[in-house]
């Protein structure tokens, strides 16, 4: 831990990610009530917010990831964090002449830089800090996350309600520039020179190969897109839960979600700690987290008390924070250099995809069913995963 914190690299990606959360956190809350207050609280244009963020993964999540893997990663997340801010400017510009709408592309914006940016921060990990530190320091940032979805809504709507919309676009653009300048302090140690020009169709083709000739990557594919689609169907049921088995009010749901966010914090910090005992028995520790997922899945659904509830989201939680810090680690220690960005790529659009499936089937599945119904069929799909992280095999 101690050589960790003197890492400069550690130092700057976690502190420009910090920056990044606070970004992220005034950008979702401002946006989502400035558009509810200029549409009259359309679900229609909320509903688009959202599409909004998540349909530049599906597009520009392979393609960021190859030109990662091409780029220099110091020039790519200082060029990222700067044509952000740049974006605020634009925006700013647009909303005080009375385009209300151009909030949408600070929405779109951002998610297509991230698209670039977070696999350039990995191979950052990758070159410059050691494979025996990496889960330390994964599970250092996955706190810092973790903190932020329990106090970021309350500091964006913070910001929001006091300054408006047009300061706290002005706020964005000072957090980006705070984040592209700190990460001029970045080493400056360029990628090795390709003998060979390639192209990056062939780039992708080769991404495409590593990931189906890798044992490991190919089961974790799959178990990613069925999590995803288990995930999906029950994301848009939480609310229900919370008003027809609790009996609370739907605004209720937000102190579940922050049980969860604790549970993460608390659980990032634990991962950091037991990093070389998660290391060692990593298949054992996602193999369990699994069947601790399909099981909290089932007693959400059953429990009639809040307080079982809340427990059970404390714990789904602290089992999120094990398996990111896991899978992330394993992503940077095992992956070549040269592929991280479209093994990302590759993969977690595959959870993305499950979950918009899973999101769309949802209302269906009750419809044919009931709520109980849909949640043991996500918890059967979670559990079933179990098949493909018992043949993982680590060295």
């Amino acid at each position: 831990m101690n050589k960790l914190i003197r890492n400069r690299v550690f130092l700057i990606v976690a502190t420009a990610d910090l920056l990044q959360q606070i970004g992220i956190w005034i950008r979702n809350m401002a946006l989502l009530f400035y558009i509810m207050d200029q549409t009259g609280n359309n679900p229609t244009a909320v509903s688009m917010l959202t599409a909004l963020e998540y349909l530049p993964i599906f597009v520009f999540s392979l393609i960021g990831g190859t030109f990662a893997d091409r780029w220099n990663p110091k020039k790519t997340v200082i060029l990222g964090d700067a044509l952000s801010a740049l974006s605020m400017l634009l925006i700013l510009g647009l909303v005080a002449g009375g385009v209300w709408q151009a909030v949408f592309a600070a929405t779109v914006i951002s998610a297509i830089v991230s698209q670039f940016s977070q696999p350039s921060s990995a191979v950052l990990f990758k070159r410059h800090i050691p494979a025996e530190e990496v889960g330390t320091a994964v599970g250092i940032n996955q706190s810092l996350m973790a903190l932020f979805t329990i106090f970021g809504p309350m500091l964006g709507t913070l910001v929001y309600t006091q300054l408006g919309i047009q300061s706290s676009i002005i706020a964005l653009f000072v957090i980006f520039t705070l984040a592209a300048g700190l990460q001029l302090f970045l080493p400056s140690s360029g990628r090795e020179q390709r003998t060979e020009k390639t192209s990056p169709l062939k780039d992708i083709k080769e991404g495409f190969s590593y990931v189906l000739g890798h044992a490991n990557l190919k089961l974790i594919a799959v178990m990613f897109l069925i999590s995803g689609l288990a995930m999906g169907v029950t994301q848009p049921l939480d609310v229900f839960v919370t008003m027809n088995r609790l009996g609370l009010p739907k605004e209720s749901v937000q102190w579940f979600a922050a049980a969860e966010g604790a549970g993460m914090l608390a659980g990032g910090l634990l991962a950091a700690v037991l990093t070389a005992q998660i290391t060692r028995y990593r298949r054992g520790v996602i193999t369990v987290i699994m069947i601790i997922w399909a099981v909290i899945t089932a007693i959400e659904v059953l429990s009639v008390w809040p307080v079982l509830t809340g427990s059970a989201r404390v714990l789904s939680g602290i089992a999120t924070a094990f398996f990111q810090v896991s899978f992330s680690a394993m992503m940077i220690q095992e992956i070549r250099e040269e592929y991280i960005g479209r093994t990302n790529g590759i993969i977690i659009p595959l959870m993305m995809g499950g979950m918009l499936l899973g999101s769309a089937s949802s209302g269906f599945i009750v419809a044919q069913l009931d709520l109980m119904g849909a949640y043991f069929i996500a918890a059967a799909l979670t559990l079933g995963c179990v098949v493909f992280t018992a043949r993982l095999k680590f060295s």
